[in-house]
């Protein structure tokens, strides 16, 4: 397998973790997504939505986006089981990191693209090319703390994010946070202390440096 990756970028890392939980490698090709490297035409060929990751199988499928790439991994290598085994487990895996992404990634993004010079005509990923809107980076930081107080009272009646064991929610939730806290500049409050809690405990899984 071949996993399209940018070392500093959020999105791969969440690929990179799962796959180091599960033992799983790939040959790792870096796209430089700060020298505009996902345009290439030969990364086009690849992923036309020029994005990160992006997974190429041995007989030549290329899948795209974390979920899916996920997914495949989960059926590939189901131990340890990162998605769930029974049907409610799926269900209730899928539904907490759909909320991390969509409550706390989504927001963080907002909020860099928007401000950073280095995303102006580009405030949102992918091929086409798109303002930056300044009230949409405040809006994003905004909902980024939410995002914490939200998490801080899940993580205070649960030991992970969707329940007593670590899973992928587990992975979108602590990319997320440590995106947010590096790179959009937001620091988590002393007072949620369920949610450093569990912060210290992620940071320990070796996964945390892949």
């Amino acid at each position: 397998m071949q996993l399209y990756d940018c070392d500093y970028a959020p999105s791969p890392r969440r690929v990179r973790m799962f796959m180091a939980e599960k033992s799983l490698t790939a040959d790792k090709i870096q796209i430089d997504l700060g020298k505009g490297e996902q345009f290439s035409d030969w990364y086009r060929d690849i992923n036309p939505r020029c994005m990160v990751p992006a997974l190429k199988l041995p007989n030549g499928l290329v899948i795209c986006e974390v979920t899916p790439i996920w997914t495949y991994l989960e059926a590939l290598q189901p131990e340890p089981p990162l998605l769930g085994t029974t049907a409610e487990e799926k269900a209730v895996i899928a539904m907490w990191e759909r909320r991390m992404d969509l409550d706390g990634y989504i927001p963080a993004a907002e909020a860099l693209r928007n401000a950073a010079s280095a995303f102006a005509g580009h405030a949102v990923a992918g091929p086409h090319d798109y303002d930056q809107i300044p009230e949409l980076a405040a809006r994003g930081r905004a909902r980024v703390q939410n995002f914490y107080a939200d998490l801080n009272a899940r993580l205070a009646e649960s030991a992970y994010v969707a329940g007593a064991a670590f899973s992928a929610a587990d992975i979108t939730a602590i990319v997320t946070v440590q995106f947010a806290v590096n790179a959009v500049e937001i620091a988590v409050p002393d007072r949620l202390t369920a949610l450093l809690r569990w912060h210290e405990t992620i940071s320990a899984r070796p996964s945390i440096f892949a």
